[in-house]
């Protein structure tokens, strides 16, 4: 058994007609659902790209209602602590 085929797994020319194959069948199922290799490339991207975006929008949704309930908690916090000091 030589280096090559130890490699391929199988004989070169075995090796190429199943690659011949399996090419013909996924570029039939790619132009049935109209896809082209950068369409692959461009959603496997914009998948990442969003998954990055999301991480960062929950950190912003979580801020905001941090902010959110802030706006009412510390001005009744600063009303108590100004009713208290009185007594």
């Amino acid at each position: 058994m030589s280096a090559l085929t130890r490699f391929l797994g199988d004989s070169p020319l075995r090796v190429i007609l199943k690659l011949v194959v399996v090419s013909f069948l996924v570029g039939l199922v790619m132009n049935a659902f109209g896809w082209s290799p950068m369409d692959v490339f461009y959603g496997i991207r914009k998948f990442f790209t969003d998954l990055w975006n999301l991480g960062f929008h929950a950190i912003d949704r979580f801020l905001g209602y941090i902010l959110l309930g802030a706006a009412i908690v510390v001005p009744a916090f600063i009303l108590l602590r100004i009713a208290s000091y009185r007594k």
